[in-house]
């Protein structure tokens, strides 16, 4: 059986690794491309890398007919998409990759994002989509939320070790290095190559980065109690990937064991032998997440270190994930594509 896949936002950076991972899909076809901005040209026009691909032309969400898509992604901005969701068929299957249906709390929403949320209703029925660990809500939902790049990251690292009780709670410091498409394509002053390049530099400092808010909301839930930790990220200048270095307070050995062990069946999670450090220059253009585990100088410390490729893993290749769940296609399907390397 072939679905029919709709993408709205197909003009950004997560809607065209969409488009290139369903492109060799077996049991997907893109039937409808949304792109407000860019609507009434071609794919070709667009992103000239995907112009041997025999695809719709991209046009206005109001549009685009409904009736016979099983399936829509929405890559859409922050605020715009739950608004855009909310006006949507109320039995169509969605996959959201924006921030608007990741928190559950809507105060907790308004909190870190600034504005009430327009379509409560749906963000109640919203399924978090950290597939590894929501599997089964997810294959039953009908709309999914894609989780934060940074977010799903660190939570790759540290969810298995907050269940199993081998580091202190109190003691987490999460250092992020993030690539610059995890901006999005909208021009910014400082996204240009000659604010970016030749240097990197910490952002959103002092723990007003949005994501938080997803490991404050997972963490807790996991622990029982209240779990708050210390991140900062930094941009640097690579067009893909995230380098997470996570500083933590327990017994290195055992907190490998613990990742082996949670992870063991896991496809697309590939933990790294004792003292082994992962790149992103090993996992871009994938959905593979890279864990490797190193004991500190001091005793009873431990650095934890994980790479994921933003745009897929952390985005586009995790909705995807998700979108087979709900479908009920092989998980892997679309997916096992072997890293770019040099």
């Amino acid at each position: 059986m072939t679905y029919n896949i709709a993408i709205l936002g197909a003009s950004g950076y997560t809607g065209a690794e969409l488009i290139r991972l369903i492109a060799g899909h077996s049991a997907m076809k893109i039937a409808a491309l949304g792109a407000n901005s860019k609507a009434g040209q071609s794919i070709a026009q667009v992103f000239p890398h995907l112009r041997h691909l025999d695809l719709p032309q991209l046009l206005q969400i109001e549009e685009i007919d409904f009736a016979n898509i099983d399936l829509c992604f929405c890559a859409l901005p922050h605020k715009t998409s739950q608004e855009v969701i909310a006006a949507l068929p109320a039995t169509l299957k969605i996959v959201d990759l924006s921030a608007d249906f990741r928190l559950r709390d809507p105060a907790e929403y308004k909190k870190w994002y600034g504005n009430d949320h327009a379509a409560v209703a749906q963000q109640k029925e919203a399924v978090y989509g950290l597939t590894e660990f929501y599997r089964k809500e997810i294959s039953a939902a009908r709309l999914v939320a894609g989780t934060g790049c940074n977010a799903a990251t660190g939570q790759f690292i540290l969810r298995p070790l907050i269940t199993a009780g081998v580091i202190d709670l109190d003691e987490i410091i999460l250092d992020m290095k993030c690539a610059v498409s995890g901006a999005g394509r909208s021009l910014k002053e400082n996204l240009l190559h000659a604010e970016l390049s030749e240097g990197y530099h910490a952002y959103s400092i002092g723990g007003t980065h949005r994501h938080l808010g997803e490991f404050d909301q997972e963490f807790s839930a996991l622990a029982g109690r209240p779990v708050r930790v210390q991140f900062t990220p930094h941009l640097i200048p690579a067009n893909r990937g995230i380098l997470a270095t996570t500083y933590v307070k327990g017994d290195a050995q055992a907190i490998h064991a613990t990742l082996v062990q949670a992870y063991a069946d896991e496809p697309f999670i590939i933990v790294l032998p004792f003292g082994e450090a992962p790149s992103t220059r090993h996992i871009r253009g994938s959905n593979f997440c890279h864990i490797g585990v190193v004991g500190d100088r001091t005793e009873g410390r431990a650095l934890v270190i994980g790479a994921l490729d933003n745009l897929t893993k952390g985005s586009s290749g995790q909705a995807l994930q998700n979108a087979n769940l709900m479908l009920d296609i092989e998980e892997t399907e679309g997916l096992m594509m072997a890293p770019l390397f040099p």
